[in-house]
């Protein structure tokens, strides 16, 4: 039976009365986050709209009933509610703030799309209706701040204009006629939404009865998405929240930064000059310090019966870094190599002069074999992480036994 949908017409009925035609039982779907079974009604009306188009379902009862999901199933609408009603004949009750903001957003989204491609040539591809914030999809170059301006203020002017916001019918030949803004290759009856003036477009969505009832449109950014530029806005009382938590994080970033809001730019663009030239001050710090301390390693290290300097050290807070530096040093000397660990971390490094004679990669793999980890590298300089930390004592231990000569490793 094919469900009458209120909502084609009439977008701001709340409450209706319907009839279950048909109930059965469903399995969960996690997906829809539905963990538990559930039941799936069809109404022979509904005022309740399925996910589609970008927007997403309605919520709200049918009786007692709590409305879970709402699908379309071609001809017939599918509410998945969370028992059985316990009458056929019920009372659908749509939850309005919800349904609203769907209205709000999704109209505002007719809009923006409609000034993007007539102003920029920027036609929109896909949109999405998501719980914080709506993405358009544009085809095209890049859209500039300029653009993204432009568009933002053409639509709002519009929406203070409160023009009306009305349901067409007619074929897709109609519409061409009409300067439909997208055309589509469909035969009968189609539903539209015309704003006045502005746009007309193919659409089964719900909408608000005036552009003025979308509140005010934010454009917030955009980012590349494949071919495409995706466009992130809000509108209503998203817009409201999404301005006000915005004001809110630039005026805390401004007090980190003692500077006022209007002044953040500059400051952070010193900030993060200053933290870049420090980086570099204590990266070249840092080099000196594994210079000095490999230095004195290797010169405390007595060589072994095959004439090896072996500086093998189990570090308890370094950075890895500071190790990949003290390695490289210890392995500047002739016939060293340089055994590191850091047990905080578990990173492993292992290097030698060229002339040692070793291969400090088939080491680190022997030692990962044993005491389990990742890592690589070549002849003269090998690095890795143990899987943990406490066994970096053990794999040094390991790989100096090995280095002796020693291949058994128990």
């Amino acid at each position: 039976m094919k469900t009458h949908r209120i909502y084609y017409d009439d977008a701001y009925e709340r409450e209706f009365s319907a009839r279950v035609v048909h109930c059965e039982l469903l399995p969960p779907d996690v997906n829809a986050g539905i963990t538990s079974q559930a039941l799936g009604l069809v109404l022979d009306r509904t005022a309740f709209y399925p996910t589609s188009g970008g927007q997403p379902n309605d919520l709200g009862k049918i009786g007692d009933a709590s409305v879970l999901d709402v699908r379309d199933d071609g001809d017939e609408i599918m509410h998945v509610v969370d028992r059985r009603p316990g009458s056929p004949d019920v009372l659908g009750c749509i939850h309005w703030p919800r349904r609203f903001d769907h209205m709000q957003q999704h109209s505002g989204q007719h809009l923006l799309s409609a000034m993007f491609q007539e102003r920029y040539g920027r036609p929109t591809v896909s949109f999405h209706l998501g719980t914080d914030f709506c993405t358009i999809d544009l085809r095209g170059p890049e859209p500039s701040e300029e653009i993204l301006e432009g568009a933002e203020r053409a639509a709002n002017k519009i929406i203070f204009e409160d023009r009306p916001v009305t349901v067409r019918y007619g074929t897709a030949e109609d519409l061409a006629e009409l300067g439909v803004r997208k055309e589509v290759d469909r035969k009968g009856i189609l539903r539209a939404i015309e704003i006045e003036g502005a746009d007309l477009q193919p659409c089964g969505g719900t909408h608000v009865k005036s552009t003025a009832q979308i509140g005010t449109l934010l454009v917030r950014r955009r980012t590349k998405m494949r071919q495409d530029w995706r466009v992130e806005f809000v509108c209503g009382s998203r817009a409201e929240r999404a301005a006000r938590q915005d004001f809110l994080r630039l005026r805390a970033t401004a007090e980190k930064l003692s500077c006022a809001p209007e002044e953040l730019v500059a400051a952070a663009e010193r900030v993060v000059s200053e933290r870049d030239s420090n980086f570099k001050r204590t990266r070249a710090l840092l080099e000196r310090l594994a210079e000095i301390e490999a230095a004195h390693a290797v010169r405390e290290a007595a060589p072994n019966s095959g004439g090896l300097r072996v500086v093998d050290r189990v570090f308890e807070e370094d950075e890895p870094e500071f190790l990949g530096h003290f390695a490289t040093q210890v392995a500047k000397t002739e016939k060293s190599v340089a055994l590191l660990a850091t047990s905080a971390s578990g990173h492993v490094f292992f290097a030698q002069h060229p002339v040692s004679g070793k291969d400090m990669s088939a080491l680190l793999k022997q030692v990962l074999a044993k005491i389990g980890g990742k890592g690589g590298g070549n002849r003269d300089f090998a690095r890795g992480r143990l899987d943990a930390g406490a066994q970096a004592a053990k794999a040094l231990a390991l790989a100096r036994e090995w280095l002796s000569g020693d291949s058994r490793g128990t």
